[in-house]
């Protein structure tokens, strides 16, 4: 897919520099380095893929990752918001009919929610976000409010967490019925669905961002942009850290 030129970038990088740009193979390669920033590696995911949390921190992630599971296709309708391109929204509109699903193909939130069914969680308890930690609120809607307010072009680069995904579905697969046999095998349909449509994404976004940001400084700003969607992500787990294995949850002192 060829995007529409010239690009227009709604943002001037804060750091200019006369260095020259990466090649696409070298800012590819910067991009997927910064793997080693995934909340994969945060303690918090180390002891649940190692079958050592709880039942109450299991169902207690599973309720707050919910609430950045509907955030994903409210992020994605803003860069089809902000996009002027035909073609790129008749690409991406794709990763929203992966969460909400169409008439008798129910989606990614869906899929969710019968996975907190699988653990122990009643749908309304999901849908009312009565679980859902301030830290993983405020992280999460920073998210959103960067999808709005940037370009498109620099959310859709935000995206790109997705490109270390299927590591971390494929070990809950491979894991988590040993470790967790309370869990009911439906709760998997979720992980099962993302191996495949996370790898197809990350060749549109990354296809985005490599063609979008060409100089060292657009270069720099994009690698900025990831890093803060890799925050996003680990901050949600430090907020769930302190409630479920600290069990310092807000306010427990008061």
């Amino acid at each position: 897919m060829t995007l529409v030129t010239p690009i227009q970038l709604a943002y001037e990088p804060s750091v200019e520099t006369a260095e020259p740009a990466w090649s696409r193979e070298e800012f590819e390669a910067r991009l997927r380095s910064m793997e080693s920033r995934y909340h994969i590696h945060h303690e918090f995911h180390l002891l649940m893929n190692d079958g050592k949390l709880d039942r109450a921190a299991i169902r207690g992630w599973v309720a707050n990752r919910f609430y950045y599971q509907v955030a994903i296709p409210v992020k994605d309708a803003a860069v089809l918001s902000n996009c002027p391109h035909r073609e790129i929204r008749r690409h991406w509109v794709q990763r929203i009919i992966d969460h909400d699903g169409t008439t008798g193909e129910e989606g990614g939130i869906e899929a969710w929610l019968q996975l907190g069914e699988a653990v122990g969680l009643p749908r309304a308890e999901l849908l009312s976000h009565q679980h859902v930690l301030p830290g993983v609120r405020f992280a999460v809607d920073a998210y959103i409010n960067f999808a709005r307010r940037s370009s498109w072009q620099e959310a859709a680069c935000s995206s790109l967490t997705e490109m270390f995904a299927p590591t971390i579905h494929q070990r809950r697969l491979d894991r988590w019925p040993e470790f967790y046999p309370w869990i009911e095998p439906e709760g998997y349909i979720y992980f099962r669905k993302r191996l495949s449509e996370a790898r197809r994404d990350v060749v549109h976004g990354l296809q985005i961002t490599l063609d979008t940001f060409t100089t060292r400084a657009e270069q720099n700003h994009a690698v900025g942009i990831l890093q803060f969607k890799l925050d996003v992500l680990w901050t949600m787990l430090d907020a769930m850290w302190m409630a479920y294995v600290e069990n310092k949850p807000p306010y427990h002192n008061v």
